[in-house]
C-alpha cells in the first residue's frame, strides 16, 4: 500500500458523518497493520496529525478506533513523529475535558506498550520515557484534579514496568513520595503501586533512600491515617525489592513490632502483610525475629473482642441441638464496623508464610503454632476460618515434604485433637468450611497413613452428609470424593467393613449423577470400595465379612456406566477399571452375567480410545486368585493383543506384553499353540538394542511360554531366537535385560524342545568368537559381549551339567570368554587351569573373577589357598583381590565367619600399598566385609583411624563408603552413630585422606542421606573450605622449554563441589542456601571442570530456590556473562575450541534457566546481559539451541556415577 493512499483519505476524517469517520479510522488501522506498508517523512507527520485530531473526536468509537491505530503507528514512524504523539498525549492529560484526557491516557499506555526494548530501539524508548516522565511529574505536582494524579500515576507504574527510565528514577522516587500523604486514599494507594514498580529495578541507593524515608516518616509519629499508608508501602516494597529489605530488617522490625500495639485494625493488619512480606521475601535476615513473629501472630489470631467463644460447649449433641441457635448469635454479635477479623486473617497467613518457608523449625512449630491453630478450628468468621485450615494444612504438606518428620503427629495427641475439632463442621452448612476441612484431612491422610483408622466412625457422617445434602455443589461433592477416596487407599479394608451399607448407597448415587467429573470421581471410590467389601492376599486371611449384600447394588451401577457410550473419555476409562476390580475381587459372586461382561472387555479392547485400558485390567483379572474363566474371550483377545504389539504406542506396547504374561502364565490351559502364533510374529521385532526394556519384558513373555506351554516355541529358532543372540551380542546388554535373557535359554533347555537343545544354544552363542575379528569391517567383539555370552554358556551348563565336560573341553581356545562362564561349575580341574593360565595376559581379570566364584562354592578348600596366594605373589596380588571381592561379595556372612580374621588380617597387611588400585580393593574388600558383620567389624574399622598412616586411613574411609548401599541395611543404625567420626578426616592434614572423605561424604548424601542429616552444622564449614583454591597447591612444572602449571588441589575442590550438587537434591532443607551460592559464585571463575559442575548447581538452584538466587543476582551475572562472551584465541588446537564451546553451551543454559525466572529481568545488569543475548548473533543461536533442547536443556543433571 502506498502512504499517498492513506492521506488521500483525509478528507474523510474530517467529514461531519460519524460513521464515514469511523469506516476511513478502521480502514487506517488495517493498513497500518500490515507489514509492507511504507511512510515517507511527509506521510508520516500527516498520519500522526489525522490520528491526533481523531482523538479528540465527539464519537467515542471513533477515538477507540484511533487509540489502536497507535500501536501499530509506533513502529511504522521515525523518533521525531512518535515524540510529537508523545507530547500532545500528554499535554491533553492536563485538559479540562475529562473525555479528552481519558482517552489521551490510554494512548499513552498504548504507546508506551509498543516501545521497542531491543538494543537498536533502546534510545528511542528512553527519550520518548523521558519525555512522558517530566511533563507527568509536572502534571501531577501542578493538577489538583485527583483524576489526573491517578492516570499519571498509573502510566509511570507502566513505564517503570518496562525497565526504561533507570536515568529517571531518581525524580521519580522524589515526585511519588509527598504522593504518599496525598487527602486522597485512591492517590496514596496508586503511588504505592508505582513504588512496588520502581524498587525492582532502582538502584540500591535509592532503595535505601526511599527505606530511609519510611522509617523516618514513621519514628516521627504520624497520624494512624498516615501510619497505615507507610506500614502499607513498606509491605509491598518488600514484596517487589524482595532481598534488598534485608540489610534494612534489623530497623524496620522494631518499628513494625510497635505498632501491632496500635488500638488500630486496619494498622495491625497491614503490620503482619509486612511481617508477612519480610518472611517469604527474607528468610535468613528474618532468623533472629521468628520468635518475635510467632509470638505476634499467636495473640493476634485469637484476636476477637467482640464475640465470647463458650470454650466448654463442646459435646457434639449439643452442639447439633444449638445449630439454630448459633445463627442468631452470629447476627447478634456481628457489627459492619468490626475488622477484628481482618487483623485475625492476616496474622494467620503469617503464620502460613513462616511455616512454608522454615521448614528447619518443624519440630518447635508443632509445640508452639499446632496447639493454637487447632483452638482457631472454632472460628466464627468464614474466611478466616477457611485461612486457619490453609494454615494447618502447610504445616502437615511441610511435614510430608521434610521426610524425616513423618512419624511426628503420631507422637502427640494432635491427630484425636484435630478429628475431634473438624468433624463437627463436616455437617456445616459452609461449603467452604467443609472444604477447608476436606483439604486438611486428605493431607493428614497422605503424611501420616493408617493414622485415622480409629477415628473413621466419627468421620462417615461428614463424608455422607457431603455426599446426600441436596444444597452441596459439585466442587464440594469431587472434595469429599477425594478425600474418601485417599482415606480407603491409607487405610486397612477392615476399617470401612463395619459402615458398608452406609457407605456404599451415596456413593453408587454419586455414579449416577448427571456431571461427568462426580462420576469419574465416585468410580474411583467405588473401585477402592471393592477391595473393602473382598480383599485380597494378607487382608483377605482375617476374613469373616460378607460381601453378598453389597455386590449387585455396586454392579448393576458400574455395568450402566460400562455399557454406555456416549459418556466422558475418562468415566469409560474408570468405569472400566472398576469392572475390573469387581471381575478380580468379586467374580465369582457375578454368575451368569459374568461372561457379558468379558464380552464388553473385549470390545473396547478392539477400540482405539479404550484399548490401553482394557489391557490393563485383562491383565488384572488374569492375576485374579479367583482363576476367572476366560476361554470365551481368549482366542480373540489373543489375536487383539498380538496386533498391538505393532503399534507405535509404546505404553500400548509394554501394557500388552504384561497382559500376554500373565495370560500365559495363569491361563496356559486354556490356550491353544496356535493361538499365540499371532503373537510370536511380532515378537522378533520387538527384541531389538534400540530399545532394551521392551526387549526385557518380550524376552520374560518367551519364558513364560517356554515353561508354561512350551510346544508353542518350536518354530522360534529361525524367528525370535536370532535376535535374542543379536541381542546377547550387543554391547548395551546388562542389567535386567541380560538376567531375562540368562533365564530364557535355561528354560529353554529345560524344556526339551527340539531343535534347541544345550549344543545348538550353545554353537549360536559362541559363534561370534570362531570367525576372524577386523575393525575395517566393524565385527570387533566389545568386552561387554564377553561378559554376557559367558553369562549364557554358564547358565546353559548349571541347566545341562552332563555336556559341561566337553564345554571346557572346547573352550580352551576362547579362555578369556568361557573363564568367566565357570563361575558356575565347581570343577576343581578347572581350577588348576585358571591358576596355571594366569599368565596369559588376556585372561588375566576373567581368571581372578572365575577363581572367587569357584571358591565361593567350597571355601574350605579354595579360601586358604587363595589368602596364601595373596601374601605369597606380589605381582598377581591385584588380581587375586578380585577373587577375594568375589568371594566376599557372594558368600553369605554365616560362611564367611570361622575365615574373617585371617582376611580381615591380610588386608590390613595390604592397606599401606603404594598403588591406588591395590588399595581400592582392599578396601572394597573391608567394606564388603564390614556389612556382614557390622557390631564387631565397623567399631574396628573406627580404631584404624587412630593407628594408620595416612595411606592407611584413606583406605579405612574409602571402605566406609562401600558401607553405604542404596537399600536398608543392619549397619545403618551403627552407622549413623559413628559416621561423624570418619568425616572428622575432613580435617586431615593429608590432602589425599581429605580428598576419600569427600567422596565417601558425597556417597552418604546421595545413597543415604538421613546419615548425614544432623551432622552438616559440623560438616558443611570444612567442605566449603575444600571448595577455596590454594595457592600453596600449585606448582609449576618445566617441561623442555615450556613451563605447564600444575594445581594439585583440583581433584579436592571437584570432590568438594560434587558434595554441594548431591546436597541439593537429598538435604537441600539443611543448607543456607545464601552461603552455599556464595561457594557457588567461587566456582564459576575456577577451573574448567568445576565451572561446569556450577554452572549446572546454578540452573538447579534456580528451580529450587528461586529467591535466594535472586539476591545474589548481580553477583552472579558477571561471571556468567565472561564465559558466554570469552573467545578461544587465534592458533588454538581443536580441543580448545571444543570445551570453549562446550562451557559456553553450560553457561547458556544457566542462563535460559535464570531467564524463565519472571523477576530475573527486573535486574538491570541482567536485563542489559539479556538484551547483550538477543543483539549477538553468536550468543543468540547457542541461547535458541539450548531452549530447543539441543545437547540437553537447563535441568541437564550430572552423572553421579
Amino acid at each position: 500500500p502506498q502512504a499517498g493512499g492513506i492521506c488521500s483519505k483525509g478528507v474523510l476524517f474530517s467529514s461531519s458523518c460519524c460513521m464515514c469517520r469511523f469506516m476511513a479510522t478502521n480502514d487506517l488501522m488495517l493498513e497500518l497493520q500490515k507489514d509492507s506498508i511504507k511512510l515517507d517523512e511527509d506521510s508520516e507527520r500527516k498520519v500522526v496529525i489525522m490520528l491526533l485530531k481523531l482523538l479528540e473526536d465527539k464519537n467515542g468509537e471513533v477515538q477507540n478506533l484511533a487509540v489502536k491505530c497507535l500501536a501499530p503507528l509506533v513502529s511504522k514512524v521515525k523518533e521525531p513523529q512518535v515524540e510529537t504523539m508523545v507530547d500532545t498525549l500528554c499535554s491533553n492529560m492536563t485538559s479540562d475535558k475529562e473525555q479528552l484526557r481519558d482517552i489521551s491516557s490510554m494512548g499513552l499506555k498504548t504507546v508506551i506498550a509498543e516501545l521497542p526494548l531491543s538494543s537498536s530501539g533502546l534510545t528511542l524508548t528512553v527519550s520518548v520515557c523521558k519525555k512522558i516522565t517530566s511533563q507527568l511529574i509536572g502534571a501531577m505536582g501542578k493538577q489538583d484534579d485527583v483524576s489526573v494524579q491517578l492516570e499519571a500515576l498509573d502510566i509511570l507504574s507502566d513505564m517503570l514496568g518496562s525497565g526504561a527510565l533507570v536515568s529517571f528514577h531518581g525524580s521519580l522516587l522524589s515526585s511519588l513520595l509527598p504522593q504518599l500523604t496525598s487527602p486522597r486514599m485512591a492517590v496514596r494507594k496508586r503511588s504505592i503501586l508505582a513504588l512496588g514498580h520502581l524498587v525492582p529495578c532502582c538502584s540500591p541507593a535509592l532503595f535505601s533512600q526511599l527505606t530511609e524515608h519510611l522509617l523516618t516518616e514513621l519514628s516521627k509519629g504520624p497520624p494512624t491515617s498516615n501510619t497505615r499508608t507507610y506500614i502499607q508501602c513498606l509491605a509491598t516494597v518488600s514484596r517487589q525489592g524482595g532481598h534488598r529489605v534485608g540489610e534494612h530488617l534489623e530497623k524496620l522490625i522494631p518499628m513494625v513490632v510497635k505498632f501491632t500495639g496500635v488500638e488500630d485494625d486496619e494498622l495491625r493488619e497491614y503490620c503482619f502483610q509486612a511481617f508477612e512480606a519480610f518472611i517469604r521475601r527474607c528468610p535468613k535476615e528474618m532468623s533472629p525475629h521468628v520468635a518475635t513473629v510467632t509470638q505476634l501472630c499467636l495473640k493476634f489470631m485469637t484476636f476477637d473482642p467482640n464475640y465470647n467463644y463458650d470454650d466448654t460447649e463442646e459435646e457434639e449433641d449439643s452442639m447439633d441441638i444449638e445449630d439454630g441457635l448459633d445463627e442468631e448469635s452470629d447476627d447478634e454479635y456481628s457489627d459492619d464496623d468490626d475488622m477484628s477479623w481482618k487483623v485475625r486473617r492476616s496474622s494467620i497467613k503469617c503464620l502460613e508464610a513462616l511455616i512454608s518457608t522454615r521448614r528447619d523449625l518443624l519440630l518447635s512449630f508443632y509445640s508452639s503454632i499446632c496447639p493454637t491453630l487447632l483452638t482457631r478450628f472454632k472460628e466464627r468468621e468464614e474466611n478466616v476460618r477457611a485461612d486457619v485450615f490453609a494454615a494447618f494444612s502447610t504445616l502437615l504438606r511441610q511435614t510430608r515434604v521434610g521426610s524425616s518428620h513423618h512419624g511426628l503427629i503420631l507422637a502427640g495427641s494432635d491427630v484425636p485433637a484435630i478429628v475431634k475439632a473438624i468433624h463437627r463442621q463436616l455437617k456445616e452448612k459452609s461449603i467452604k468450611s467443609r472444604q477447608g476441612c476436606f483439604c486438611l484431612l486428605t493431607e493428614l491422610a497422605h503424611t501420616v497413613p493408617g493414622a485415622l483408622e480409629e477415628h473413621i466412625p466419627a468421620l462417615i457422617p461428614g463424608i455422607v452428609f457431603s455426599l446426600t445434602d441436596k444444597s452441596t455443589s459439585s466442587t464440594m461433592r469431587i472434595d469429599a470424593l477425594t478425600f474418601f477416596h485417599v482415606l480407603l487407599l491409607s487405610h486397612p479394608p477392615q476399617a470401612f467393613q463395619p459402615h458398608m451399607q452406609v457407605l456404599l448407597p451415596p456413593v453408587v448415587a454419586c455414579v449416577e449423577d448427571t456431571f461427568y467429573k462426580i462420576t469419574s470421581e465416585a468410580l474411583l471410590v467405588t473401585q477402592q470400595l471393592v477391595r473393602v467389601i473382598r480383599p485380597q492376599g494378607q487382608a483377605a486371611a482375617a476374613g469373616g465379612f460378607d460381601p453378598k449384600p453389597f455386590v449387585r447394588e455396586a454392579f448393576s451401577v458400574t455395568m450402566k456406566r460400562l455399557k454406555a457410550t456416549d459418556i466422558d473419555q475418562e468415566v469409560k476409562e474408570r468405569a472400566i477399571s472398576c469392572m475390573g476390580h469387581m471381575v478380580c475381587h468379586l467374580g465369582d459372586h457375578l454368575g451368569a452375567e459374568l461372561q457379558g461382561v468379558l464380552a464388553i472387555f473385549l470390545e473396547r479392547l478392539k477400540n482405539e480410545i479404550t484399548r490401553l485400558t482394557a489391557v490393563r485390567t485383562i491383565t488384572l483379572i488374569s492375576a485374579s486368585p479367583l482363576k476367572t474363566d476366560l476361554t470365551s474371550i481368549l482366542p480373540e483377545a489373543l489375536s487383539v493383543l498380538g496386533s498391538f504389539l505393532r503399534k507405535n504406542q509404546r505404553a500400548l506396547k509394554l501394557g500388552t506384553l504384561a497382559c500376554l504374561t500373565a495370560l500365559v502364565t495363569h491361563h496356559a490351559a486354556s490356550i491353544k499353540p496356535a493361538a499365540l502364533e499371532p503373537v510370536l510374529s511380532e515378537l522378533p521385532a520387538l527384541v531389538d538394542e534400540t530399545d532394551m526394556h521392551v526387549s526385557q519384558v518380550s524376552i520374560t513373555l518367551l519364558t513364560c511360554m517356554a515353561k508354561a506351554c512350551p510346544s508353542s516355541l518350536a518354530k522360534i529358532s529361525s524367528s525370535v531366537l536370532p535376535g535374542v543372540f543379536r541381542l546377547v551380542h550387543s554391547p548395551l546388554l546388562q542389567g535386567g535385560a541380560l538376567v531375562a535373557i540368562v533365564d530364557f535359554l535355561q528354560a529353554l533347555v529345560l524344556s526339551k524342545t527340539s531343535n534347541l537343545g544345550y549344543s545348538q544354544l550353545l554353537k549360536s552363542l559362541t559363534e561370534p568368537f570362531h570367525s576372524p575379528q577386523s575393525p575395517a569391517d566393524g565385527s570387533v567383539i566389545h568386552r561387554q559381549s564377553y561378559h554376557s555370552v559367558a553369562r549364557c554358556v554358564a547358565a546353559l551348563s548349571s541347566a545341562s551339567p552332563k555336556e559341561t565336560p566337553s564345554t571346557v573341553a572346547g573352550g580352551r581356545g576362547q579362555l578369556h570368554l568361557f573363564l568367566n562362564s565357570w563361575r558356575s561349575v565347581n570343577n576343581f580341574t578347572c581350577l588348576l587351569i585358571v591358576v596355571l593360565l594366569y599368565l596369559w595376559f588376556k585372561v588375566k581379570t576373567a581368571a581372578s573373577c572365575a577363581l572367587g566364584s569357584m571358591a565361593v562354592g567350597s571355601l574350605k578348600d579354595y579360601l586358604p589357598f587363595l589368602l596364601k596366594e595373596i601374601s605369597a605373589q606380589p605381582r598377581r596380588q591385584y588380581l587375586l583381590l578380585h577373587s577375594l571381592k568375589e568371594v566376599i561379595s557372594a558368600c553369605p556372612a554365616s560362611s564367611l565367619s570361622p575365615h574373617v580374621e585371617s582376611i580381615w588380617a591380610l588386608l590390613f597387611q595390604n592397606c599401606e600399598c603404594q598403588e591406588e588400585g591395590t588399595r581400592n580393593l582392599v578396601a572394597e574388600c573391608l567394606g564388603k566385609l564390614t556389612l556382614g558383620n557390622p557390631a564387631q567389624l565397623l567399631p574396628r574399622l573406627k580404631q584404624q583411624l587412630k593407628a594408620g598412616s595416612p595411606l592407611a586411613r584413606s583406605t579405612v574411609v574409602t571402605a566406609i563408603k562401600f558401607t553405604i548401599v542404596d537399600h536398608p541395611a543392619l549397619i545403618d543404625s551403627l552407622l549413623k552413630d559413628c559416621i561423624g567420626d570418619f568425616l572428622k578426616t575432613l580435617q586431615d592434614e593429608d590432602i589425599n585422606v581429605r580428598r576419600v572423605a569427600l567422596v565417601m561424604f558425597n556417597s552418604a548424601a546421595h545413597n543415604k542421606p538421613s546419615l548425614i542429616r544432623g551432622l552438616l552444622g559440623a560438616v558443611l564449614p570444612h567442605l566449603y573450605k575444600e571448595t577455596q583454591i590454594r595457592k600453596d597447591l600449585i606448582r609449576e612444572v618445566e617441561m623442555g622449554p615450556f613451563k605447564h602449571t600444575v594445581d594439585d588441589g583440583l581433584d579436592v575442590r571437584k570432590a568438594a563441589f560434587e558434595c554441594m550438587y548431591t546436597l541439593l537434591d537429598s538435604c537441600l532443607e539443611g543448607l543456607d542456601v545464601l552461603q552455599f551460592l556464595d561457594h557457588v559464585e567461587e566456582g564459576l571463575k575456577d577451573h574448567y571442570d568445576i565451572r561446569m559442575l556450577t554452572f549446572l548447581m546454578l540452573a538447579r538452584l534456580v528451580s529450587l530456590c528461586p529467591a535466594a538466587v535472586l539476591q545474589r543476582l548481580d553477583r552472579l551475572v558477571e561471571p556468567l556473562k565472561a564465559t558466554c562472551t570469552t573467545k578461544v584465541k587465534a592458533g588454538s588446537v581443536k580441543q580448545e575450541f571444543e570445551k570453549q564451546e562446550e562451557l559456553r553451551r553450560s553457561a547458556m543454559r544457566a542462563v535460559a534457566a535464570l531467564l524463565a525466572v519472571p523477576e530475573v529481568e527486573r535486574s538491570p545488569s541482567m536485563a542489559d546481559f539479556a538484551n547483550q543475548i538477543r543483539s549477538n548473533a553468536d550468543m543468540a543461536s547457542i541461547y535458541q539451541s539450548v531452549q530447543g533442547g539441543e545437547g540437553g536443556g537447563p535441568t541437564e543433571s550430572m552423572d553421579m556415577s
